[in-house]
This record gives C-alpha cells, sequence and structure tokens, in this order.
C-alpha cells in the first residue's frame, strides 16, 4: 500500500487489503475486548431464558447477576466474563452451563494522539477502537516516521488525567512499524481507555550534488548510501561516484568522511555530497 492510499485509508474513504487469511469485511474479534464502566453485555445462557438478559456495567467495574450476585467486569476481556459466569453458575445452580457474553454497546474511550499528525490531542473514541480509528480521527500525516509507539496507563493509576509520554511508562508500551499500518496489518491492534499514541517525525537525511533530484529524503527503516543514491533519482553522468563524502554530526561536531563503499549505512541527518567527475 503506498503512503497515499495509506492516508485515504486513515481518512476512512478506501478499505484496506486484506491480509493473508483475513477477508477484506472481516470484523475483529471482540473476545480480547477489555470491558469497563458503563458497557452493555449481552449475556445470554443457553436454555435458561430466565438467564439471558442485557446487563449494564456500573461505575464500580461490576454488574449484578441473579442467583450468583454482583460480577466484576471491568478490566477483564470478554471471554473472562463469560468464564466467570459459567464457573459461579455451575457452583450448585446449572450443570455444565453454556454462556456467551457480547458487547452491546460500547462506552466511549478516551485516548490521546500526539506527535506529527494534524489535529492533535484527546480524542473520544467507541469502544474497541482500533489504532486505525484513532489515527483517523487525528489525521495521520505524510511527515510521520517510520513506526508509531502505544503507551498505556500504568496499572492502578488513577482515571485519565492527560497523555503518557513514551518516556514515562516504557514497560507498557507497543511499538508498530509503518510498513505494518500500510500493509493493513495493525487494524486489530485494539486500543484501552487511557492509552497514548505518539506518532514521530520522520528521521531525514539530505543529498546533494550530481544526483538527478537532490534534496531531503526520508529514512524508513535501514539504508546505505547505494539506496539513497537510488531516492534521489540516481547519480548523473557528470557524478564522481568514488568521491561521496558524507557531512555527520557527531557528538556535537560535524565530521566530513569519505565513503569507501556504496553500502555504507546513512544515518539521521546526515548530508550526502555527490561531487562532479574530473574530466
Amino acid at each position: 500500500m503506498t503512503t497515499a492510499l495509506l492516508v485515504l485509508v486513515l481518512a476512512g474513504l478506501v478499505q484496506a487489503p486484506a491480509t493473508h487469511g483475513e477477508s477484506a469485511g472481516a470484523k475483529p474479534p471482540g473476545n480480547d475486548y477489555i470491558v469497563g464502566a458503563q458497557d452493555l453485555l449481552k449475556v445470554t445462557v443457553f436454555g435458561v431464558s430466565e438467564l439471558t438478559r442485557d446487563v449494564t456495567v456500573d461505575g464500580d467495574g461490576t454488574f449484578d447477576f441473579p442467583l450468583i450476585g454482583r460480577i466484576k467486569a471491568a478490566g477483564l476481556t470478554v471471554r473472562a466474563i463469560e468464564t466467570e459466569l459459567k464457573v459461579k453458575l455451575a457452583n450448585g445452580f446449572l450443570v455444565n452451563p453454556t454462556v456467551s457474553v457480547d458487547v452491546g454497546a460500547y462506552r466511549s474511550q478516551t485516548v490521546y494522539v500526539l506527535g506529527e499528525v494534524r489535529e492533535p490531542g484527546r480524542k473520544m473514541l467507541a469502544g474497541n477502537a482500533s489504532i486505525m480509528t484513532a489515527l483517523a480521527e487525528a489525521g495521520f500525516t505524510t511527515n510521520a516516521g517510520s513506526y508509531v509507539v502505544i503507551s498505556h496507563r500504568p496499572a492502578g493509576s488513577q482515571p485519565v488525567e492527560g497523555p503518557v509520554l513514551p518516556a514515562d511508562n516504557t514497560d507498557g508500551q507497543v511499538r508498530i512499524s509503518r510498513k505494518d499500518l500500510e500493509m493493513g496489518r495493525a487494524t486489530n491492534v485494539r486500543l484501552q481507555d487511557g492509552d497514548t499514541i505518539f506518532v514521530p517525525k520522520a528521521e531525514t537525511f539530505f543529498i546533494s550534488g550530481f544526483v538527478r533530484s537532490p534534496g531531503s529524503y526520508s529514512i524508513d527503516g535501514e539504508l546505505n548510501v547505494l539506496q539513497a543514491l537510488a531516492l534521489a533519482g540516481g547519480a548523473t553522468d557528470q557524478a564522481a561516484q568514488n568521491r561521496i563524502t558524507i557531512d555527520r554530526t557527531v557528538n556535537g561536531s560535524l565530521v566530513h568522511h569519505k565513503v569507501n563503499q556504496l553500502t555504507e549505512p546513512v544515518k539521521p541527518g546526515d548530508t550526502i555530497i555527490v561531487p562532479r567527475r574530473f574530466f
């Protein structure tokens, strides 16, 4: 998927291509959704219509259920709640009960999107929202780098009161490559209430001299001098490829480096200079 198509996908104007083993219209699985207060759950106890009902998770994270009383739900997945109900109903009430729990209506979740987006800040999204939904809401830009970072709020923290910066909770982070976003492999990445998505600016290098399209280019993953020349349209007939140099800042000082092999790596901030050959 090209960058232009990625922007259209994030804006909701086109559909991401299906990945291997997943149809284009497939919905993400719901059993991994983390339930929270104000979610509406549809509980089905097969064969027992009196126990099949809709329940709303209260502010304390629990809901009331006949025969067994209060059931903890907030912070648990739908599958875990199913298991809890089945165990409690089997404890003196039903023989081998079959229980199904689905989310009938999602609560709103607060997430923060920061960095290289058109509208950074606090976003209110429907529950079970994906990172693609959040990026589309914030306006993903082509200035973004080769990855995005999701920082989860530390366990046991107070209610959402601002973003979690990447340096604040390094243990609760998920890094997603831009390539996975472009290929539609991130559609099933679920967000949690209070998550912060940080979109860093693309790292760049500059190439000047005798190339067809001198200028600034983004670094997406590992890059060497030969690949950098290709990004700039290739060297011209007048280029001296055996005398290419790189200006690089090392420990605050500018270093002038001669390129001995075109497979040498290019680093963010480098300036590649392609001189004219001697006649």
